[in-house]
């Protein structure tokens, strides 16, 4: 072979390899450009809202957790456990310590403080007075999972995007008549904001806040999502309270299970003292 043809077919080959990266390079930036979200109506997107929500009848995990209000910093870990639509039981631990437990239910709110020897037994009409809110079970649950709220009317969202996420707001959202039980829950009436991974649909971010009291909000922001049981669940959760104060609370799960069997122990000891709300 001459030297000249060697050197043609060398230039041949260095020409071809550097089509080859150049081909891949042009093909791997194209990939990393995001392709626009396409826009959708309400209708479709709560549709797919609600196809992706966790879907369980008991569900389990460990967390652990920072609290911060004013000044106020403190770190916790715990356990929770839920009876769907039922039950809400919370144990709280320090330094591995138990100092309190909660049990939550659709009608009534009990805990035990093991750090002072006392317990409470009320009720949500109690809890909301002492938070001047309308808080209740459904919206709680809800939140603390990563659905959307039960029971609520979605027929008057409007949807937009907002940056890489798909945005359903809504300035009066209240509950289905046949799911009202009384008339402090008729008048509950909520603006609402959510925003949807528009791949997943699975809610990232929800805000919550009562049109008779604009000073009280909640805002939940939902990150890390892990398969449990073919569903996707978010292993971080950061929730801001405002009111008259703001309340920062950053909550990571673990050992996350659902629809095992389960128990949700809650007894009050004999020299316990019953504070009252």
């Amino acid at each position: 072979m001459t030297k000249l043809k060697k050197t043609w077919i060398t230039n041949l080959m260095i020409l071809g390899l550097a089509g080859i990266l150049l081909f891949s390079s042009c093909t791997t930036q194209r990939s990393l450009i995001k392709q626009p979200i396409k826009d959708e109506g309400p209708e479709y997107l709560f549709k797919k809202l609600k196809e992706r929500e966790l879907q369980f009848s008991t569900l389990s995990a460990r967390f652990s957790a920072d609290y911060k209000n004013g000044n106020q910093k403190y770190a916790f870990s715990g356990q929770i456990r839920i009876q769907k639509d039922t039950l809400i039981w919370l144990s709280l631990s320090v330094m591995g310590l138990e100092g309190m437990r909660l049990m939550i239910s659709q009608d009534s709110i009990k805990y035990i403080n093991r750090l002072n020897n006392t317990y409470l037994i009320g009720d949500w009409y109690d809890l909301n007075q002492f938070l001047h809110t309308n808080i209740e079970y459904d919206i709680l649950q809800s939140f603390l999972i990563g659905n959307d709220i039960s029971f609520y009317e979605d027929g008057k969202f409007k949807a937009s995007i907002d940056k890489d996420e798909y945005k359903l707001s809504s300035s009066s959202r209240q509950k289905m008549k046949k799911y009202i039980r009384n008339q402090e829950e008729a008048r509950n009436i909520f603006v609402q904001n959510i925003w949807l991974n528009p791949k997943t649909f699975k809610i990232t971010r929800a805000d919550v806040k009562e049109i008779r009291k604009d000073n009280i909000k909640l805002d939940a922001t939902y990150s890390s999502f892990e398969s449990i049981g073919n569903q996707l669940f978010p292993r971080e959760m950061l929730y801001l309270i405002t009111a008259e104060n703001r309340i920062l609370v950053d909550v990571k799960f673990s050992r996350i299970t659902i629809d095992e069997p389960m128990k949700f122990p809650f007894k009050i000891p004999s020299d316990f003292t019953r504070i009252r709300p």
